[in-house]
């Protein structure tokens, strides 16, 4: 077995009682107890989602190709108050999806259930992941990571919101108003499924790049990465931020890709102040460990 798993295995406690005498079978039972957890909290809220589809599809779903959706107004209140004139307001598209399939939309109202719940349970399901590894932590880490659930949650929601409300918007008003050829003989109408697997890709995407920060944190607790690494291989991450940007937006265009290159690159940006913090934090504590 690998040194390190043994390691994380024979440091985990569960209440007063020593796990080291556990054996990996029993590790793993604990583990299936905190995924079937997590699984069961997906079913719940998936469920009640399901129950009230209608509302879910019409106010959220749909809500980035809405001409009403709150963001096309913001951004052009936005547009008008840096005195741009009408450069980020974007025009009404109407789009009018299509299913291909008789269970098109019952298997897209399981999706939309699914994901949504997943979604919503996020903060539960790290919540259980992070009972699973707390135990095999030392005291010392365990203070370091005190807000760790609040601060995990927030930059992935930061991230979902983001995607949703200010990349989606553009993303699909860019797409559904491209027009290939003078004549104006094609028409899109895209089905169901393809526009919400691209509105999942945009929020989950972005909900887990925005995680960069924390596993910053993490990272450089651990002595895996310095801020001297983050700084020296500042060039190449940008060009792996470009890539990430043009994989998670859908679209060609390079406003939408910059709409998320920038915000990435803040964090990248943000991280290397993060990592400098605490490795100044951990060079000062081995300091006093040694005097």
């Amino acid at each position: 077995m690998n040194k390190y798993l043994q390691g994380f295995l024979s440091r985990r406690k569960k209440g007063k009682i020593d796990e080291s005498e556990m054996t990996f079978i029993d590790h793993l039972e604990e583990l299936r107890s905190h995924i079937i957890r997590s699984i069961l909290a997906i079913l719940i809220l998936a469920v009640i989602i399901f129950i009230y589809r209608d509302w879910f599809f019409d106010k959220i779903i749909t809500g980035p190709i809405n001409p009403d959706f709150i963001s096309y107004k913001a951004l052009c209140n936005f547009s008008h108050w840096l005195g741009i004139g009408d450069a980020l307001c974007m025009p009404p598209v109407e789009v009018q999806m299509q299913t291909t399939t008789f269970g098109g939309q019952f298997i897209s109202s399981i999706t939309i259930a699914f994901v949504g719940g997943f979604l919503i349970a996020f903060p539960y399901i790290f919540w259980e992941f992070w009972r699973f590894i707390k135990p095999a932590l030392q005291e010392r880490e365990v203070k370091n990571t005190r807000f760790a659930i609040f601060w995990v949650s927030f930059f992935f929601f930061l991230g979902a919101a983001f995607g949703y409300f200010l990349l989606g918007p553009f993303t699909f008003n860019f797409l559904a108003g491209f027009q290939l050829g003078t004549e104006h003989l094609l028409v899109t109408r895209p089905t169901l499924t393809d526009y919400i697997d691209n509105l999942v890709n945009l929020i989950l995407g972005c909900g887990i790049a925005f995680e960069l920060p924390v596993l910053t944190y993490v990272l450089t607790r651990i002595g895996i990465i310095t801020p001297n690494f983050l700084k020296r291989t500042r060039k190449y991450a940008i060009v792996i931020i470009l890539v990430a940007a043009a994989i998670i937006t859908p679209s060609p265009d390079w406003m939408s890709q910059m709409l998320v290159f920038i915000p990435l690159l803040l964090l990248y940006e943000i991280s290397i102040v993060i990592a400098t913090k605490v490795y100044k934090e951990e060079k000062k504590k081995e300091l006093e460990e040694w005097s």
